[in-house]
């Protein structure tokens, strides 16, 4: 399986498990009528968000992948976002910002792979 399938094929089951998902939810319990964790029904949405968030995590992650060279990096970045979500990646943007080359574009940042 080439990289570009792999990718494919990833987003293409994220994207099908939010919507079913979603879809199933909503089956449950009018998001409109969601409390957060205060009743029993509110567990749908509550995975719902869940199930998003850790997927963008997961998005964010494939360019992590792509851009550690280090297998060490890699899995060391997958747990900490992971674990901390959204701090960890700010962590790891704010890295990647500083060691970009001054008065270099920020395109670098999301196209040259890490030495």
């Amino acid at each position: 399986m080439t990289a570009r399938q792999g990718l494919k094929c990833l987003f293409g089951t994220i994207l099908a498990t939010m919507i079913c998902y979603t879809a199933w939810a909503a089956t449950r319990q009018p998001l409109q009528h969601w409390t957060g964790l205060t009743r029993g029904p509110d567990r749908y949405w509550t995975i719902a968000t869940l199930l998003d968030a850790y997927f963008g995590f997961l998005t964010f992650y494939v360019w992590v992948f792509f851009k550690e060279r280090r297998w060490f990096g890699r899995i060391a970045w997958f747990v900490a976002i992971m674990l901390l979500g959204n701090m960890a990646m700010s962590v790891y943007m704010l890295l990647q910002l500083r060691a970009l080359r001054p008065g270099a574009p920020l395109l670098e940042i999301l196209s040259v792979r890490n030495p």
